[in-house]
């Protein structure tokens, strides 16, 4: 794909920008480390502040910085704090390398520990708070009484907000009535290439040439109903026609009895905190999502990237994704019958699975790549620096 056009940001000096997102394994994590890169790439110094560094962030990397937050255990305190650290160190960070935005992933507590950061600042040296929302923080913690007002003076107060699909931010609006406009920036991927051919992952794995390889990739919370997902791959039949790879970015231990009552141990292929999925990815024949909720489930788009068509559960977000029966199947959230009968409707047709497939990566070439994606969000980086300078002024 051909090179975007210089935007009006790129043309003037490259901005400086603190990145604070959580750095274990998830969507957010993934989305913010992969737009520090792609800022970096195109000339701006990119600064992670976090407890511990992004779990994909490679360093050294060109005009990428990380500063970790120290979290002192005193004794005072039941628990430990992490938004105080937290927000004197962005405003130490801001300060000394005169940062034009703090960008924040995640309304509690980075939002809140960036707008305290900014308010220890001169006026002058103030940097611009964009908040990055990206499901739970509004559509769980949004609903407890002990987050909301926290949740919605954070975002009152921010510069910019945006949110990952049209669904997060008409939630957002109705849980926590926001009076001001959420711009949505969907969320895009920059896979890396694979190391290994499909064919030596597959060999790798155990995998067969007749057999249907199912993958599943997410942080195994409760909302992703792995035990769903275990009762509808339990129904397939002939057993043997399959195998079912877990890409899990927190331990399987759980959900072992019921895989093992369910008797499908031989088809399991677990493993655990994978950094690198693009060879897995590449090796899929069907992508499996059966959450309750999803903002957008960046998994489905990594499967879309690779041909690899999503059976998903539609909810949320995912139908922004994943058009029904043309870059993948969307199945009612809990019809573990109809979620297993669509897995044997594609693993019986793969002419249908292969036509799914290259209109998903199609799909996720032409509207969620970062040469789509990335100058949106450097569009608002220059609406947000243009106000800081003119602010400046005064």
């Amino acid at each position: 794909m051909a090179n975007p056009a210089p935007s009006s940001f790129e043309a003037s000096r490259p901005c400086r920008i603190g990145i604070t997102c959580y750095p274990s394994v998830g969507g957010s994590g993934i989305l913010a480390t992969t737009l520090g890169e792609q800022l970096a790439l195109r000339g701006h110094e990119v600064h992670f502040i976090s407890y511990e560094q992004p779990f994909r962030l490679k360093l050294p990397t060109p005009r990428i910085y990380f500063h970790p937050v120290e979290i002192n255990d005193y004794g005072l305190f039941k628990y430990p704090d992490y938004t105080l650290p937290l927000s004197v160190k962005m405003a130490d960070v801001a300060s000394h390398h005169d940062l034009d935005i703090l960008h924040v992933h995640y309304a509690v507590p980075h939002a809140t520990a960036a707008i305290l950061a900014r308010s220890m600042l001169p006026e002058i040296r103030r940097p611009k708070v964009v908040t990055t929302l990206h499901g739970t923080d509004t559509t769980l913690l949004g609903k407890d009484p002990g987050y909301a007002p926290a949740i919605r003076h954070a975002l009152a107060t921010s510069d910019a907000i945006t949110a990952v699909s049209k669904y997060l931010a008409r939630e957002t609006t109705r849980l926590l009535d926001v009076g001001r406009s959420i711009e949505v920036i969907p969320n895009f991927i920059v896979p890396r290439k694979p190391l290994r051919t499909r064919e030596q992952v597959r060999a790798g794995l155990g995998v067969g040439a007749d057999e249907l390889l199912l993958v599943h990739s997410s942080n195994l919370r409760p909302g992703k109903r792995i035990d769903l997902l275990l009762e509808a791959v339990a129904r397939l039949r002939p057993r043997e026609s399959f195998k079912l790879l877990i890409l899990a970015g927190d331990t399987f231990e759980p959900y072992r009895a019921l895989a093992r009552n369910l008797g499908l141990e031989s088809m399991l292929i677990i493993r655990e905190r994978v950094v690198e999925i693009e060879d897995f990815m590449q090796a899929a024949d069907l992508s499996l999502i059966t959450s309750e909720s999803e903002s957008f489930c960046l998994s489905i788009l990594e499967a879309m990237w690779f041909a690899c068509p999503s059976i998903s559960t539609c909810v949320g977000g995912i139908p922004e994704v994943v058009r029904d029966g043309q870059t993948g199947v969307l199945v009612p959230f809990g019809d573990v019958e109809a979620f297993a009968g669509a897995i044997e409707g594609l693993k019986r047709d793969p002419n249908r699975r292969a036509a799914l497939g290259q209109a998903a990566r199609a799909t996720a070439h032409a509207e969620f790549s970062a040469e789509v994606i990335v100058p949106r969000y450097e569009a608002l980086y220059r609406r947000m620096c243009d106000e800081r300078s003119s602010q400046a002024i005064k």
